[in-house]
């Protein structure tokens, strides 16, 4: 049964999407596999076709089959739309459907498998965490090298017949796999439990179709699958949805806080002074009129600079210059006074953030998980974010940061090096506070005529309970301007075996889910996605808009599959292994290196992947 806590896109391989032929008449064109080459478009085109379907939510109404961006390998290019209306019960497919409150499905069984690393102890079991609505500490703590990790495990495969729906919260942290560029950087593996298969698949950017930025809705969806992908009998369904793109950026008025730790432990050369990097280069990208404040904290927590107008940098850069490292770690009472130079300076219609700046250690005060979180989600409602940077290893306290920036409606990510503090600066300090939607979950439904089961790759702390996917009291991710989420699912289709390896959780089965179904009877899956307006209260409905899969629109192989899916593929693929999964497959390596090394020069961050793959590789 599925824990009611917080869930987001997730990464699943599936194998039940890729038994058509090529002969149909939507799959028609070059398969793309003739040279064996792992780059996408080799002789196919970007098929199009369903629909992606906006579901505003109402008193009533029924939707019709629902349209989506479909990748295929071959084909011609097209797309169609069309716009229905949900009501606040549910919608069914091609008549209304009302889904009550009763039944509920849940699902836990998440597992860690022990695994070799440098330097780290690998956790020996996991358990899920979280409560409706929230966040929860459960688990067991992996150390490495004093980083504290609470494994994510390994979510289960389940059965369409008991559990047809997959339900999680959208999520755009970066720091799992940040974590993974500052160890392979040092030729270590990542700690297994650091390992967050999403944050590895969700750092890289696709090409999706996106609406345009003056589009009635903010999202599209974009769907793709291919067949034995991997030596297991099972296909994999690649399930993307595309923020649109904001206009050239214009920066609003800024209210800046910088929560600064300060303590003994952030002396060291990859902390504190890149935490001083950080904000001198920040402050290259403000204006006079903006405001900024400075927040330490150790033995205790002190207003270094109150918000000050940038008219007075100079004031603002000396006390940065000034910053010293000792004493221990006051951290709820630094988040305290940084709510309150937030609510000082704040600025109506503006950006209202805090940057916390840690190495992750909280060891004095209130500095329990849920006493921090309580502090932070109490505020807010006010309209400040708040994102948490971690810097350096040796105190990283990983699973709380990620909680303490999820409660505070921002994100979580790892800053490495000097360039990664000056390129966060420059792309991301304001950009990723930009949000186009917020409390966005998804819902994938599988057709239990297609599927016998399926597994989502990744998303193990981001699940949702089924029942809470159209509870619009249910708090899920705050997506920003231009991200994209994308979640894997590993398939079996009807017919084929459910594979087990040693290790592996049991396949989650039971009675029916006594949910309504909504998947067409030729559809392989429906994905419905439902958030709120950036600018939406507690009492603004939410919005879903759908999107569904035909069967006809498989490929037959990987090599057939898009490079976006394929590029996906790798890298969660990598993450298993990494994490030690019991589905990991390290026959795969050869194959997820030649996709590294084809895709390259596609962009920086996958060079930096492959030069990273290359460095790890004898470890693996």
């Amino acid at each position: 049964m599925k824990p009611m806590s917080r869930s987001v896109l997730a990464i699943l391989p599936i194998a039940w999407l890729l038994g058509c032929s090529e002969s149909s008449s939507l799959s028609s064109g070059e398969s793309g596999r003739g040279d064996g080459s792992f780059s996408s478009g080799a002789g196919g085109a970007t098929l199009s076709t369903g629909t992606t379907t906006p579901v505003a939510s109402g008193a009533g109404g029924a939707s019709a089959p629902p349209p989506v961006y479909v990748a295929s390998s071959g084909g011609t290019s097209g797309k169609t739309s069309s716009s229905t209306t949900r009501g606040a019960g549910g919608a069914g497919m091609g008549g209304a459907m009302v889904i009550g409150a009763g039944g509920s499905s849940g699902r836990g069984g998440a597992t860690a498998v022990p695994g070799p690393h440098d330097g780290g102890l690998a956790a020996r079991d996991a358990s899920a965490r979280g409560d409706a609505g929230g966040l929860g500490t459960g688990g067991s703590l992996a150390i490495d090298g004093g980083d504290k990790y609470v494994p994510v495990g390994t979510n289960p495969f389940v059965m369409t017949a008991h559990d047809p729906f997959s339900t999680f919260a959208a999520d755009v942290d970066t720091a799992s796999y940040d974590i993974f560029r500052r160890d392979a950087n040092q030729g270590l593996l990542p700690a297994p439990a650091s390992v967050r298969l999403e944050e590895y698949v969700n750092y890289f950017s696709y090409d999706y179709p996106a609406p345009n930025p003056d589009a009635p809705y903010p999202f599209q969806i974009s769907l793709a699958a291919a067949n034995h992908v991997f030596d297991r009998g099972t296909a994999l369904l690649r399930v993307g949805v595309q923020a649109a793109f904001p206009p050239p950026f214009v920066k609003k008025p800024t209210n800046l806080v910088f929560l600064l730790d300060v303590s003994g432990s952030m002396g060291d050369v990859n902390k504190l002074p890149l935490v001083k990097t950080l904000i001198l280069a920040t402050l290259e990208r403000l204006d006079d009129s903006d405001h900024v404040a400075l927040v330490t904290y150790s033995d205790t927590a002190r207003v270094v600079v109150p918000s000050t107008s940038m008219e007075k940098r100079a004031d603002i850069e000396a006390a940065v210059a000034g910053l010293v490292a000792g004493g221990s770690t006051a951290g709820a009472d630094g988040i305290g006074l940084a709510y309150q130079q937030a609510a000082a300076g704040f600025v109506a219609g503006g950006i209202n953030h805090i940057v916390m700046c840690t190495d992750g250690d909280f060891n004095v005060g209130p500095s329990s998980t849920s006493e921090l979180l309580s502090l932070i989600r109490s505020q807010r409602s006010t309209g400040v974010t708040l994102t948490v940077l971690g810097f350096g290893s040796g105190n990283l306290n990983d699973a709380m940061m990620e909680q303490i920036a999820d409660a505070g409606n921002g994100i979580y990510s790892v800053i490495i090096d000097e360039a990664s503090a000056k390129d966060y600066a420059a792309e991301k300090i304001l950009s990723t506070i930009t949000h186009v939607a917020k409390d966005m979950k998804l819902q994938v439904e599988f057709n239990p005529d297609k599927v016998l089961a399926y597994r989502l790759l990744g998303y193990e702390d981001r699940a949702i309970a089924d029942t809470g996917f159209r509870n619009d009291a249910v708090d899920a991710g705050e997506v920003g301007a231009g991200h994209r989420v994308t979640a894997l699912y590993e398939m079996v289709l009807t017919g084929g075996t459910v594979p087990m390896t040693a290790g592996a959780p049991v396949p989650d089965d039971g009675e029916p889910s006594p949910l309504p179904r909504e998947v067409g009877a030729d559809d392989f899956v429906l994905v419905k996605v439902r958030y709120k307006p950036v600018d939406g209260t507690d009492a603004t409905p939410a919005i879903e808009i759908a999107g569904s899969l035909p069967t006809v629109l498989l490929t037959e192989s990987f090599l057939a599959a898009d490079a976006d899916l394929q590029w996906a593929t790798a890298v969660a693929a990598l993450a298993e292994i990494l994490k030690t999964s019991p589905y990991a497959d390290r026959s795969f390596l050869p194959t997820i290196r030649a996709v590294a090394a084809a895709q390259a020069g596609r962009d920086a961050d996958r060079a930096e992947f492959a030069t990273l793959l290359e460095r790890i590789a004898p470890k693996l």
